[in-house]
């Protein structure tokens, strides 16, 4: 009998277990998590901060024996240790646990920013139930809450923060809110929207030191001093695969994969946002931390482990990943796919209408849109969507676009088509 060990009891280490026991109901799965809780979803944290959820909402999987009633083991341990040659992994409870195949799924961990201050009470990651708890004692109506960080997870968390009634300063090291999502145009206008809700932004700025005491003292690097009842830092995060150093298993920014989301060790795979994949648009591997793509890298991997622990060849194929994300930010919906900050010789066109509110920016190599950004434009976010990951061939769209980019719609839907009619001929000349 094949056993199955997936390190990680995220989302995909979830999709993974229970991909694996539908097309092997025999096979032995183990999962590892490092939390007491549940398995649950981090993308639901603000809504419970929001109050929306309690701590059981959650959840991936809302029944107590949902495991149990799959024959999935789940151990609630932190790994120490894999061995890939000897199909082992050590926890740090010092038990081993042999495999037969192995998915790296453990996700990311904040990062920790080294400022004096950073390890006071008062200061919290907002990454875990234990952090959301903590924050929900301190963040009540009318506290005064200082957020580290305004990028992609700082902004989702900024609208649970402002939900709750606080008194918020944001402080962003770059020059503009979101700087690995937008452009200079499009962040300050997100900016701009976020000071109208009464969020005081500092762009362009460090935190310096936090001074514990009651209230903490943040020192900024414009000058200014923030008296505050709790910070939270969100710097970013990265992905956790500390405990791979020695394994044998080849790691970039992230677990390195190839189509088959298997790693170069046979039979060992990863997914998630721990797992660096190709991108097809770009052309290169990226860490692509978002759900969606982890519950596809998810179900492709466990289709292979598998298929490995059956002695079968690879059974699926990953189609690509592509730097997808829409963001509500107190209201506002920004989007960017793909190479939005444009490619070498690449083309681009910018549309910005500031007092609507509304920001459009489209990144062409060749006839083909690899990338855009979008304020305030939700209409062409799913038409975005399709041109970037679909590679559309525009042709003459393309020039079209670069003089009135509003026209997405006409272009993707006579482009796709064309490019759909020409595959389905290529189709039958091969027949």
């Amino acid at each position: 009998m094949t056993h199955h060990l997936i390190l990680g009891a995220g989302p995909a280490g979830v999709i993974a277990a229970e991909t694996i026991r539908k097309h092997a109901p025999s096979d032995s799965i183990t999962i590892v998590g490092d939390e007491r809780e549940p398995p649950y979803s981090r993308m639901a944290i603000p809504y419970l901060l929001m109050g929306n959820v309690d701590e059981r909402g959650t959840y991936l999987r809302k029944s107590a024996s949902h495991f149990a009633d799959l024959k999935v083991k789940v151990l609630q341990a932190r790994v120490k240790r894999v061995d890939a040659a000897g199909r082992a992994v050590t926890l740090e409870n010092g038990e081993t646990i042999q495999f037969d195949t192995l998915l790296i799924a453990t996700g990311s961990h904040p990062v920790h920013p080294r400022i004096p201050g950073i390890d006071s009470a008062g200061v919290h990651t907002c990454w875990t139930l234990a952090d959301a708890r903590a924050i929900m004692a301190l963040a009540t109506q009318g506290a005064r809450v200082l957020q580290l960080g305004a990028g992609f997870i700082g902004c989702i968390i900024m609208e649970a923060l402002a939900a709750r009634g606080v008194h918020l300063s944001v402080v962003e090291m770059g020059d503009r809110m979101v700087p690995r999502m937008m452009g200079p145009t499009a962040g300050g206008m997100i900016r701009d929207w976020c000071e109208a809700k009464g969020v005081e932004v500092f762009t362009g700025t460090r935190v310096e030191a936090i001074e514990q005491g009651a209230p903490l003292n943040v020192r900024l690097s414009n000058g200014k001093h923030v008296a505050v009842d709790l910070v939270i830092s969100a710097a970013g995060v990265r992905p956790a695969i500390g405990f791979l150093e020695d394994s044998g298993i080849t790691c970039l920014l992230g677990v390195l994969t190839d189509q088959y989301l298997q790693t170069n060790v046979p039979g060992v795979y990863a997914a998630g946002d721990c797992a660096e994949a190709f991108d097809k648009v770009s052309g290169k591997t990226i860490v692509s931390a978002i759900q969606p793509n982890a519950a596809e890298q998810a179900r492709v991997a466990a289709l292979n482990m598998v298929a490995y622990g059956s002695g079968n060849a690879s059974a699926a194929e990953l189609k690509g990943v592509t730097q997808i994300n829409v963001l509500d930010t107190l209201g506002l919906i920004s989007a960017s796919f793909g190479e939005w900050q444009g490619v070498p010789d690449g083309e681009h066109v910018e549309l910005t209408d500031k007092a609507a509110g509304r920001h459009l920016s489209l990144q062409f190599k060749g006839d083909v849109m690899v990338g855009c950004n979008s304020v305030g434009w939700t209409q062409h976010v799913g038409v975005m969507r399709g041109l970037v990951e679909g590679q559309v061939k525009l042709g003459a769209w393309k020039d079209v676009l670069l003089q009135d980019p509003t026209r997405l719609t006409e272009a993707y839907l006579d482009s796709a088509q064309a490019q759909s009619a020409w595959s389905g001929a290529q189709d039958e000349r091969r027949r």
